[in-house]
């Protein structure tokens, strides 16, 4: 049984990660932290989880306690992991961070995005960007891995396939991305209220999202050059969900292009690449590990549309942590996840 530590359990992905590892065979967890909340009973805060960690409480974070376990997981705001990761690995436990800390491998530039120095600069060799989908060699033998975010998420595995195969001009690709309220995390903020952001719809952060520098890295590797990506998030009256319309000029119109993402998503459990004319649903992966695809081109023009939708809570944060966590450990994969969408 592998002892699993959560530091910063009260949020979305928090509790999302208690709700996936309450089904998980192999893994048990020992340790949850929350300063603002030690001392309150996991199932007290959320009553959805009772009778699944009856008598587990949150205690303040303690290195030592954390230590003892085989894995931690960190799903904390940004800079929290820069401070306790370290202390972590050199005890030989292995980190699972679900924030921002360790994504980007440029100390300066996260400094520029994130507002703050990197607080371990050190560590980011040893960071492992935890796209299974693209890194699950490197996540095996990995100690400290970086959960991607949501946006990325849906982004990459969008346009992987016409990047690595030299199809897509890298320098015009455009990301038109969509995310339900819970992508702004379970703080209370005037924007995230339901009077607020219902029946209504907005793009943000247009001049540049914290997101961007992060597709950007992934897309470059793919690419295998520098990359022109124009990302624009927008804030939608639902409460989980990423819908990504990704746009990409590909000038030969003779490849079949529905084979190549079959073949590239041929082997990869939780990317479903959807019949021909498809338009995927973010209800249909709500609840679910999954991010579903399909590929267009309007027309039979140059320019290609990708639709990539998942779940932020789940293949965006908690889910695909777990699935990191099942790779580390030598697990099948699926493990604790195969559970289907939630409908309606």
């Amino acid at each position: 049984m592998i002892k699993v530590g959560i530091v910063g359990g009260t949020g979305y992905t928090g509790v999302e990660l208690l709700r996936l590892l309450a089904q998980h065979p192999q893994a048990e967890v020992a340790v949850i932290t929350s300063r603002s909340e030690a001392g309150v009973a996991v199932a007290d805060m959320y009553p959805n989880l009772r009778g699944h960690y009856d008598g587990l409480a949150f205690s303040v974070p303690d290195s030592q306690t954390l230590a003892a376990c085989d894995v931690v997981f960190f799903a904390t705001p940004h800079g929290v992991a820069h401070a306790l990761a370290g202390e972590l690995l050199a005890a030989g436990t292995k980190v699972i961070d679900l924030s921002a800390d360790f994504r980007l491998q440029d100390a300066v530039e996260w400094g520029k995005w994130y507002g703050q120095p990197h607080g371990a600069p050190e560590l980011l060799k040893d960071a492992v960007y935890g796209l299974p989908e693209v890194n699950r060699e490197k996540i095996r033998t990995a100690r400290l891995i970086a959960v991607p975010g949501c946006y990325p998420t849906a982004t990459q595995l969008g346009l992987l396939p016409l990047l690595e195969a030299g199809l897509a001009d890298p320098s015009r690709l455009i990301a038109d991305c969509k995310s339900g309220v819970s992508g702004a995390g379970r703080g209370a903020a005037v924007g995230s209220l339901f009077c607020e952001s219902g029946e209504s719809m907005k793009a943000y952060a247009v001049k540049g999202h914290r997101h961007l520098p992060e597709i950007s890295q992934g897309l470059r590797q793919a690419a295998g050059r520098d990359i022109g990506l124009t990302f624009v998030p927008h804030l939608t009256p639902m409460i989980r969900g990423i819908h990504a319309t990704l746009y990409a000029t590909v000038a030969d119109t003779s490849v079949d292009l529905q084979a190549l993402f079959e073949k590239r998503y041929a082997n990869e459990p939780f990317v479903d690449v959807m019949p021909a004319g498809s338009h995927p649903e973010t209800r249909s992966v709500r609840g679910a590990n999954v991010c579903r695809i399909a590929v267009h081109r309007p027309q039979g023009g140059d320019l290609v549309v990708v639709l990539s939708v998942i779940d932020n809570l789940v293949k965006g944060a908690s889910g695909q942590a777990v699935q990191n966590l099942n790779i580390l450990f030598g697990l099948d994969e699926r493990m604790g996840l195969s559970h289907a969408g939630l409908m309606p």
